[in-house]
């Protein structure tokens, strides 16, 4: 099993609109660690780290959610995995 990160930038209508909470609640279905949090510029950072398809299933599902009709674009970058998280969480 080889365990890689990924690295999302979601744009659009992102904040204020349960993101995050829809996120972390959709991750508890996936075997993965990592975070997602607001930032300053508007965008959504989220981080994932497990196998390439659990986070492709995971940032699938968050495109079949409801969130889909507040995406505007979406930027992932993949990165070998640290092993940092040990749970996916909100982060502030």
């Amino acid at each position: 099993m080889k365990v890689e990160r990924a690295r999302v930038f979601f744009e659009g209508r992102v904040q204020g609109v349960g993101f995050r909470y829809t996120c972390r609640n959709l991750a508890m279905g996936f075997s993965m660690t990592g975070y997602v949090r607001n930032l300053s510029d508007g965008r959504v950072e989220l981080m994932a780290e497990g196998e390439r398809s659990e986070i492709e299933d995971f940032l699938d599902a968050i495109d079949k959610s409801h969130l889909k009709s507040f995406l505007r674009k979406q930027h992932i970058e993949w990165k070998a995995a640290t092993g940092e998280w040990k749970d996916f969480h909100i982060e502030d």
